[in-house]
């Protein structure tokens, strides 16, 4: 029997500042809450470093960016906003890459829960959730991506991951779809 996790990636706040949908956190919201209603878990995945940033080469092109920004930044920039922010219980992976499985232990994290099957959202479409996927499909998990749960910078890049690219190793649906056939479960 499978048994599903929704992955709530790179939901951050400074992240979302740079794509802005004022309807995105209601959406997430609603999967995330139809989720616990049906016990599956919800697993929160973000992008963090220790002081002074040991794991960033400065030969990294995005990520050092992301630490020379982060320098100056308040704590607040990091956070998960509250309207989707983790409650007890909730599984919070800290990722050092793009991939949320790169240099995170929720591989380790999945499988200690017989988790097979991964509901992927997060921000942005052509970061965390192609990189995750791509890697997510080679471990042989199956996949499911909620669209309209994912945010990219390029509207056309979202649309041609989400349309052409991800359906070779996803479902790709809606919030609402998902949400519904969850609840007939």
């Amino acid at each position: 029997m499978s048994r599903s996790a929704v992955l709530v990636m790179d939901v951050q706040t400074m992240v979302l500042a740079r794509i802005p949908d004022p309807e995105y956190l209601a959406r997430l919201r609603e999967v995330i809450d139809t989720a616990r209603a049906a016990d599956i878990p919800v697993i929160y995945v973000v992008v963090g470093f220790r002081p002074g940033a040991p794991e960033v080469s400065p030969r990294n092109k995005l990520f050092a960016g992301v630490v020379a920004r982060l320098g100056d930044a308040d704590p607040q920039a990091t956070a998960i906003p509250a309207e989707v922010a983790p409650r007890d219980g909730d599984v919070v992976v800290t990722k050092r890459r793009v991939s949320g499985f790169a240099g995170s232990d929720l591989d380790m994290v999945l499988r200690a829960q017989d988790i097979d099957h991964l509901v992927l959202t997060g921000v942005a479409t052509s970061g965390v959730v192609l990189s995750t996927l791509r890697q997510a499909a080679d471990l042989d998990f199956a996949l499911t991506v909620l669209a309209d749960c994912c945010l990219d910078r390029d509207p056309e890049v979202h649309r041609v991951l989400t349309e052409k690219v991800f359906p070779s190793q996803a479902d790709v649906t809606t919030a609402a779809d998902w949400i519904a056939a969850a609840d007939r479960t």
